[in-house]
């Protein structure tokens, strides 16, 4: 039975059709997801050489090498970003029905925040070692920032736009933000949005390992990420992508499309604060927060559960957890807090996109994911009230129709997304 929502009205709704992912929990939305209710961490030591001379040694790549899904000719003209993107995106379209849209009324709006570096680095090597002549002519679409959503539009043949923002750690969050305006304007039906990351490579380690932002616990990988506990010490790096399709609740319903969630709100913000450093009384996120529930016209007790930026860092892990407070006031310890980087990572450009799948399958089974290697809470963080959990929490016996999700990325960027019921579906 289709969705609808109830959030907005049948003239302005968005809904969520289609998902999918590959992540390092597994390679596809199911096996992420079900790993998640596990506890499962995709952190593990690395191998390659180039590893072996920092700090830094862990990370979480993807479950299921893209390489070997895309096929080996696709792969060679694909950076490993771009190859996670189209993975995710064909899951996602398949799930979806596939829906037939014009494709004058199809868009696809897929971000990613440093793109695909691993190539670019390899195509200089190449440059230095072997000349010019020798570089591949897919150089420069292995290196465009907007080349997974480029991919993606060919291959389906969308012509409503192809967007690609860019803004850290919030980009998907924000491509999917930006999706639901496409359709809400009217400039789209359609939407394939999300996003893609692939940076474990030995540039990105370093330089993250510089700015002291990963975790040390090379001894312990899959207690590494631990965000909310007292003992974090920083993130660790991962890939992977999340890809779903949006689509507008009339063109939904003309073709029998059941729903997964009504993408009912979006709201942004900017700390205008520090480069790197989230403001410590998360001023700008809780903007952020208070700006996607008007959007989505509901108030703080509809809320049930949040999947929290939460990387895992000493700073940014306080900052929004006093956000949380400042924006849900006194119903900030209703929704159950998950911060699923604890098993996933984080996939930077990617994590948004990933993180809106958890929490659409937590508010369609009625359960949040644990956030694991939460073995000390820390007490700066408990004092604001926010309700954590190291297990899975039933959300049945809470009131409430709607989850959020956080993202915030360097440069002060804030992005949450609302996603609610809005009647029957799936």
């Amino acid at each position: 039975m289709p969705i609808h929502p109830a959030a907005r009205d049948q003239a302005g709704a968005v809904v969520v059709t289609g998902m999918g992912a590959t992540t390092s929990l597994g390679g596809d939305v199911a096996s992420t997801w079900s790993a998640m209710l596990a506890g499962k961490s995709g952190v593990r030591l690395l191998a390659d050489d180039w590893a072996q001379a920092l700090p830094v040694r862990i990370a979480a790549p993807a479950a299921v090498d893209p390489a070997s899904v895309v096929g080996r000719v696709q792969a060679r003209r694909l950076d490993r970003c771009e190859q996670l993107a189209l993975v995710a995106a064909r899951q996602a379209w398949q799930d979806a029905g596939p829906p037939q849209v014009a494709p004058e009324r199809l868009a696809v709006c897929v971000a990613t925040g440093i793109g695909g570096l691993s190539k670019t680095i390899e195509a200089y090597q190449t440059l230095n070692e072997r000349g010019w002549s020798y570089l591949s002519p897919y150089t420069v679409p292995m290196m465009m920032p907007d080349g997974a959503a480029s991919w993606i539009s060919i291959e389906l043949n969308a012509r409503a736009g192809v967007h690609s923002p860019v803004s850290a750690c919030a980009s998907s969050t924000e491509a999917i933000g930006y999706a639901m305006t496409l359709i809400r304007s009217g400039r789209a039906d359609v939407v394939v949005a999300g996003g893609t990351e692939a940076p474990i490579i030995s540039l990105t380690v370093a330089a993250f390992t510089q700015i002291r932002a990963l975790s040390y616990r090379n001894d312990e990988p899959e207690r590494a990420s631990r965000p909310f506990d007292a003992g974090r010490d920083g993130f660790v790096l991962s890939e992977g992508a999340g890809i779903i399709v949006l689509e507008s609740a009339e063109h939904a319903a003309r073709r029998g499309a059941a729903g997964y969630a009504v993408a009912a709100g979006a709201g942004y913000s900017s700390d205008a604060h520090h480069l790197t450093q989230t403001d410590p009384e998360g001023t700008g996120p809780a903007c952020a927060i208070r700006a996607a529930l008007a959007d989505a016209r509901i108030g703080p007790e509809h809320v049930v559960h949040i999947n929290a930026h939460a990387t895992s860092t000493p700073y940014g892990d306080a900052a929004e957890a006093a956000a949380i407070r400042r924006a849900l006031g006194e119903s900030a310890s209703r929704p159950v807090v998950s911060a699923t980087k604890s098993m996933t990572g984080h996939p930077l450009g990617g994590a948004g996109a990933i993180e809106s799948i958890a929490a659409i399958c937590a508010l369609r089974e009625r359960v949040a994911p644990p956030t694991i290697n939460l073995e000390e809470p820390d007490p700066a963080i408990t004092a604001t009230g926010i309700t954590l959990s190291s297990e899975p929490r039933e959300l049945s016996t809470r009131p409430g129709t709607a989850v959020l999700t956080n993202s915030f990325g360097f440069g002060g960027h804030n992005v949450t997304l609302v996603f609610t019921t809005g009647g029957a579906g799936r």
